[in-house]
């Protein structure tokens, strides 16, 4: 008996080894395969956030003067926008990518035993790592515009975390469902839209009417967006409450992206 559960034990700990490893030749190929061919590389990475933060410093306010809320955690408004959509676009690039995933490594799963489930969270790595840079940006700019870097910057990662197992979670779903029905990708394009501006990212919270304002209780990303703007623009210390609501949400999605997941995947290689 003890032979027989060693053997287990140590079949466990191979098969575990072996998806850390391929999960990582993943993330690796993924991200490389974004710049390939490029002369700048994974400058790219750091270079699309830096645009992006320069034409809305530019935009928002030099020539239009756009004032962040009167209870914003800053007064910047650049900073405050930016803050708030560095979140979105990890989560919006994970989903988004994640729909047509399994077709387009429809080779790897038809013709070897693939652990197809590691496609969309290898996708999420990969856009964690222009995430980071990005973040890192940021900071840099807090830090010269402001000042001073709080300290709540280091609870980030919590936020992140919770931000993947969501996004990976509504990304199995979207991965999956796009190999019985192909216009899901299409749909999910029109969903995202829908959501990003039912985030509270360019329109403050306070400014959608009172009769639609349970929509942004309801929307996970509100929080996220709320917990990165106070984390790196402020000392505030995290809401307890909203941390349990977003961690409800992160668990829920994931746990029923993988059973969506699972249930589907027996007929994958059959359909694509």
């Amino acid at each position: 008996m003890n032979s027989t559960m060693a053997a287990a034990g140590d079949s466990f700990l191979r098969t575990l080894v072996t998806r850390h490893s391929l999960l990582y030749q993943m993330v690796r190929r993924d991200f490389e395969q974004r710049f390939v061919g490029s002369a700048a590389g994974w400058l790219w990475s750091l270079i699309h956030p830096l645009v992006l933060l320069l034409s809305w410093t530019f935009v928002f306010q030099w020539c239009l003067k756009v004032p962040p809320p009167p209870d914003a955690v800053t007064q910047n408004y650049t900073l405050f926008l930016f803050c708030g959509y560095l979140p979105w676009m990890l989560f919006q690039e994970t989903v988004q990518r994640s729909a047509n995933s399994l077709i387009d490594n429809a080779n790897l799963i038809t013709k070897t035993i693939f652990p197809s489930e590691l496609v969309p969270v290898s996708i999420f790595l990969s856009s964690l790592v222009s995430h980071l840079i990005a973040l890192c940006l940021v900071i840099a700019m807090v830090a010269v515009v402001l000042h001073t870097v709080s300290t709540m910057v280091l609870l980030l990662p919590l936020y992140t975390a919770l931000l993947g197992l969501f996004a990976i979670g509504v990304g199995w779903i979207f991965a999956a469902l796009q190999v019985y029905l192909r216009d899901t990708a299409q749909v999910v394009v029109v969903l995202l839209t829908g959501w990003f501006w039912l985030t509270p990212i360019f329109i403050d919270e306070s400014r959608f009417p009172e009769n639609l304002r349970f929509l942004i209780t309801a929307n996970p990303l509100a929080y996220v967006v709320r917990g990165y703007r106070e984390r790196i623009l402020s000392n505030r210390v995290p809401d307890l409450e909203e941390l349990a609501i977003l961690a409800l949400y992160a668990a829920g999605a994931f746990l029923l992206g993988a059973v969506v997941f699972k249930h589907l995947k027996s007929g994958f290689a059959d359909v694509l």
